[in-house]
């Protein structure tokens, strides 16, 4: 990797990136932990499926989208190192503190407090990152920083499924939630705030004021992309919040495995598919967006559209080592979106509403993916117990896997409106600096 430097930033990108990564990674280690400590805390609380949906989607999703867009619009104008440095201590406490809950209410007012936290993490970081690269390079730099998803995810489930087994899963709450808190401090003195827009402006000229939310608003409302990008994620991360909340417990049940085996089952599967698809997607939304914008959306759609059959032949493996092939090939198509989605919704606004707008893309994406992902994979288990008994979650999971075919047909909708929505206002000479950034 070749460091580039930011315009107005002294700190070389590639350290940059990488600190940002730490707290991703921690981000989704404690979002997702929840979903392999599922099982003994479903035993030890004595839940539901419908329960452990609320809990583990609900619960976090109500504050986390909610506080986003407000959050965003503060790290519009204020320092956005503070705010993520801030939302990393918030959450990791809250994570912490889910490890000394005595019933479902207690862990469910905990979880809301780890998505206050999580609500000032991913958009400032959004915004920082496309100050730091270039427009050519900035789809990899942003799919660097989403193997936070797979990484965090795939450590939350090896080390929650590891304590769990060794002592209780309070103790992983615990000890996970306290690891965080020095990335805090990472962030705070490892980062320096770059100008606004450094690299989408002509040289020597000043960054204009960050407008008011209503005209972000009315900005957002007048370009079909944003919508069609926005449902199109939300429908994907139905699915993809749901399986990663209900695949260990999936895995446990039908598959027969324990928890120390199912975390490393199931962990492996995510990290390796997830880096994978994560890097892929980047890679050929800048290689192809580059000459067509509207590729940004027709990558993953593609890949959701091949990932939904590949899901369902997984789910009716007749062995553990071609289950395990079958689920990598689809995590790895599942999140090549993040990339490419991420920066196109960069690239659809000015770089003075670049928070606000990804807070209001991701307000979209996760109230629906994970407010109801969670709960509606969890509510289908239980409605169908009757007629399918242990393979109840099997079948939820099956019938679910039409949101991947509603999220490709949103996608291709909106290869075809992502040129004309392009902000294009930036220098040529701009998008050329920095092109060794990354890779």
């Amino acid at each position: 990797m070749v460091e580039a430097r930011s315009r107005g930033g002294a700190t070389p990108t590639s350290r940059v990136l990488w600190i940002l990564l730490l707290a991703y990674i921690f981000n989704f280690v404690d979002r997702q932990i929840i979903g392999i400590l599922a099982v003994p805390i479903k035993a030890d609380l004595a839940l539901s499926d419908t329960q452990l949906g609320l809990m583990g989607g609900l619960a976090f999703a109500l504050f986390y989208t909610g506080l986003g867009i407000p959050i965003a619009w503060v790290a519009d104008r204020w320092s956005r190192v503070n705010i993520i440095a801030a939302a990393v201590a918030v959450w990791s406490g809250f994570t912490a503190l889910c490890g000394f809950a005595q019933n479902f209410w207690h862990l469910f007012l905990a979880r809301m407090g780890v998505g206050v936290g999580e609500a000032g993490g991913v958009a400032p970081s959004y915004s920082l990152i496309a100050d730091y690269f270039p427009p050519t390079r900035r789809a990899r730099a942003l799919a660097i920083f989403s193997f936070g998803i797979p990484i965090g995810s795939a450590l939350g489930i090896f080390f929650g499924g590891w304590i769990a087994t060794h002592v209780d899963w309070r103790t992983a709450f615990i000890v996970v939630g306290l690891l965080g808190l020095p990335v805090a401090l990472l962030v705070k003195l490892g980062i320096k705030e770059p100008v606004r827009g450094g690299y989408d402006r002509a040289e020597g000229t000043e960054p204009e004021p960050a407008p008011p939310f209503s005209l972000v608003a009315a900005t957002l409302a007048k370009k079909p992309s944003f919508w069609l990008l926005s449902f199109g994620a939300a429908s994907g991360s139905i699915l993809g919040y749901g399986l990663i909340f209900w695949l260990p417990s999936f895995f446990r049940r039908s598959f027969d495995l324990e928890l120390a085996q199912v975390g490393w089952f199931y962990g492996s599967i995510v990290l390796i598919g997830g880096v994978i698809g994560t890097w892929l997607g980047g890679w050929l939304g800048d290689r192809i967006g580059a000459r067509n914008p509207g590729a940004y959306a027709l990558v993953p759609a593609i890949c959701f559209l091949l990932a939904a059959p590949a899901y369902a032949l997984g789910l009716f493996a007749p062995s553990l080592a071609l289950g395990w092939l079958l689920f990598v090939i689809p995590q790895a198509l599942g999140l090549a979106w993040l990339g490419p989605i991420i920066a196109a919704v960069q690239h659809i606004v000015p770089p003075t509403m670049r928070a606000t707008a990804s807070a209001s893309f991701l307000f979209i994406n996760n109230l629906i993916g994970i407010g109801f992902g969670t709960w509606f994979v969890g509510f289908m288990s239980d409605s169908v117990a009757p007629i399918y008994g242990d393979d109840s979650l099997r079948y939820s999971i099956l019938y679910t896997l039409g949101f991947y075919l509603l999220s490709s047909a949103l996608y291709f909708a909106a290869s075809f409106t992502l040129k004309k929505d392009w902000h294009s206002n930036a220098p040529a000479e701009a998008s050329r600096e920095g092109v060794e950034g990354v890779v």
